[in-house]
């Protein structure tokens, strides 16, 4: 081949080559979201709503964020929390009591009537809001919450049912404000897990049994079980990197995508054995360098959702599971690229003030603002749209570390 052709051939090579490239799609972004029954989201999507009651200007934005219809207002919150009490004042609450004590008859009839009436608009308003939430088309999730187990574009629905979210939800949004390119969510979360125990990552070692569980017949399966949830996180999310093109339509082959980051949220039931409150510090860390070499990616951004169920500063900051996931995030090894999340900060107190007044007599009231227990923080869905934003601005912290 003479030096034109030669010269010719090289030139189409580089214009293909430029050409593909340019015509390729951007990197997949995936992000990995694992923890216990607060990141499996106990939040019914309605609940979102209780931002409205607020005058912070971030929770106007989290709005802005989350709800895609305008006419949704404080005033329309207001009056359907008017019309919750009245509910609770006709009926006694969840009990039904005021209604069932009554003597068969007109009186009663017109009560059920009205009651009826009532509860029809209370339920109208909550999907109202729930239709209002925002779908995005830029951010797709496969998840595992529990026994809810779905994947598709993010929306409400992927906390432990379709009724409800946890975290993922406003974090996906938050943070493709922040990044570009298609963003993919893996989560996988079980109720009632330790890191002691369920989660125990590799280079924790041998899970010790505690007396009770020597002298039990189940001694082999207890052994066999340790870290049993570690591995089941790493074989669904390893399942779905093997197949991204059937979880995200934007995934490009010739992109690629990368592992940009890991949310973790969890402790509550490494809070009541001394060892597993004590060994929380060093599984965290571990933890950390397991998923990191799991994945191939030694500095991966992760950030720590600190437990924070207690509420108030004074509370989590006796907790000792809080003061070891604020430690591992804080670890030398980690230079910077690992980030604690103060859950607390983000509670929903307007919630918790109505869960005061006695839930089950204010059940209707209750019923608006919050959907669970203070040790799934109310199952607020105002807490756990604040908590995704703040995963999400810790991750691109430490992205931009």
């Amino acid at each position: 081949m003479n030096i034109k052709k030669l010269t010719a051939s090289l030139c189409v090579c580089m214009t293909l080559m430029v050409t593909a490239v340019s015509n390729a799609g951007e990197q997949l972004k995936v992000f990995i979201l694992a923890g216990q029954s607060n990141m499996v989201g106990h939040a019914r999507a309605h609940t979102i709503a209780t931002l409205y009651a607020s005058d912070s200007p971030r929770d106007r934005a989290l709005l802005n964020l989350v709800i895609k219809d305008d006419d949704i207002s404080r005033e329309e919150l207001e009056s359907q929390l008017e019309a919750a009490r009245r509910l609770d004042q006709l009926t006694g609450g969840i009990s039904n009591s005021k209604v069932k004590d009554l003597d068969d008859g007109p009186e009663k009839t017109a009560l059920e009537k009205k009651v009826e009436g009532l509860r029809s608009a209370h339920q109208a308003y909550k999907d109202r809001i729930s239709a209002a939430c925002v779908v995005s088309d830029r951010v797709y999730i496969n998840s595992i919450a529990d026994r809810n187990k779905k994947a598709g574009k993010l929306a409400i629905g992927f906390g432990a049912d379709p009724s409800k979210i946890g975290p993922e939800y406003s974090f996906g949004l938050s943070i493709a404000e922040k990044v570009s390119g298609p963003i993919l969510l893996i989560k996988t979360s079980w109720g009632g897990k330790s890191i002691n125990y369920n989660f125990r990552p590799p280079s924790s070692g041998e899970y010790r049994l505690n007396e009770k569980e020597l002298a039990s017949d189940r001694v082999g399966e207890i052994r066999e079980n340790a870290g049993l949830n570690y591995r089941l996180m790493n074989e669904a999310v390893k399942e779905v990197l093997a197949n991204l093109k059937d979880h995200h339509p934007a995934y490009d082959e010739q992109a690629g995508y990368k592992v940009s980051g890991f949310v973790w949220f969890q402790g509550f039931n490494d809070q009541f054995s001394p060892e597993f409150r004590d060994g929380y510090e060093s599984n965290m860390v571990n933890f950390i360098k397991d998923v990191r070499k799991e994945y191939g990616v030694p500095e991966m951004p992760f950030v720590i959702g600190v437990l924070g169920t207690g509420r108030t500063a004074d509370k989590v900051n006796q907790n000792a599971v809080s003061l070891a996931q604020r430690a591992a995030a804080k670890s030398t090894d980690f230079h910077g690229r690992v980030r604690s999340v103060e859950s607390y900060l983000d509670y929903s107190n307007y919630s918790h003030a109505v869960f005061e007044k006695g839930w089950p007599e204010h059940f209707y009231e209750w019923d608006t603002v919050g959907s669970d227990r203070p040790y799934h923080y109310l199952g607020s869905g105002a807490f756990f749209v604040r908590l995704g934003d703040s995963f999400a601005k810790a991750m691109h912290e430490c992205m931009s570390k």
